[in-house]
């Protein structure tokens, strides 16, 4: 899991850009069933469609755990070990 920006960090609204690009994302999706396009087509399109949402997903933990363990730790050396060992914790179960 990597660390974002503090821009990033502060903004969970930086997602909506994304949310509505998989949005659209869906809308094609329906389009091509409705067009009966090739099975194999839509489930490639479906898997970029997963991907999206779970990198959204891991964008918007990873700010939560950045500010939650950044309000948690007054020692700066204490909170970066422990943002450290949490982002490490969940690379491992991100998959």
């Amino acid at each position: 899991m990597k660390i974002l920006s503090k821009q990033k960090e502060i903004n969970p609204m930086s997602q909506l850009p994304k949310l509505n690009r998989i949005i659209g994302q869906i809308e094609g999706v329906k389009r091509m069933l409705e067009a009966g396009r090739n099975r194999s087509d839509v489930l490639t399109q479906l898997r970029s469609v997963r991907g999206a949402v779970k990198a959204v997903e891991s964008n918007l933990l990873n700010m939560y755990l950045k500010e939650y363990v950044c309000r948690s730790f007054d020692n700066e050396k204490e909170r970066e070990k422990a943002l450290k060992e949490v982002c490490e914790l969940f690379s491992r179960f991100e998959n």
